[in-house]
């Protein structure tokens, strides 16, 4: 009726060494980074007759998901309202740690003459205290796997809804598309 099937040692642990290099490798895939804009702190107005741009402090929580360290480069965000280039965030050159979290305090400059050309806008949204900004990044760096160094770009996409009189962060939805150099 039935054929009967031997046994085997090596079978089974071949089986579970292809079942455990699988996992691993999966685990191992790389995953986007993950951020999320924490605060905002106006540090100072500077008046450059006629302009008057706002400085800021953007307080944001990164995660690096990967099993690999990261080192980046210094790159700037691009902040816009309704369309228009406010300002840019710059973030300075750094690492961080595999599968692991960090704050980063970026400081920034918004143009005060590009804010003066949406204003019938910006004071309806201060009058309903919801204010509308998006942002856009990329930041290149390498990421080391044992004795291979990676480059790679981590493309983000920022909606951001603030109250711009005290300037909390009341929604946001953040994008993050990582590319991955395989060659040279």
């Amino acid at each position: 009726m039935g054929k009967k099937v031997k046994w085997s040692w090596t079978s089974a642990f071949v089986g579970a060494a292809s079942a455990t290099a699988v996992a691993t490798l999966l685990s191992a895939r790389p995953k986007d980074p993950t951020f999320h804009l924490v605060s905002i702190k106006l540090t100072s107005f500077k008046l450059n007759l006629p302009h008057v741009d706002a400085e800021l402090i953007l307080t944001v929580h990164v995660t690096n998901p990967n099993i690999a360290p990261i080192h980046y480069g210094s790159t700037a965000m691009s902040i816009f309202y309704e369309g228009t280039l406010l300002g840019a965030a710059q973030v300075k050159a750094g690492s961080q740690r595999a599968r692991s979290c960090q704050v980063l305090k970026l400081p920034t400059r918004l143009d005060g003459v590009e804010l003066a050309h949406h204003a019938g806008k910006f004071f309806a949204d201060v009058a309903k205290r919801e204010m509308v900004l998006d942002a856009k990044v990329d930041i290149g760096g390498k990421a080391e796997v044992l004795w291979w160094g990676h480059r790679f770009k981590v493309h983000v996409d920022s909606h951001i809804t603030i109250d711009p009189v005290f300037l909390d962060v009341i929604d946001q939805e953040n994008r993050s598309q990582l590319e991955i150099f395989l060659a040279s």
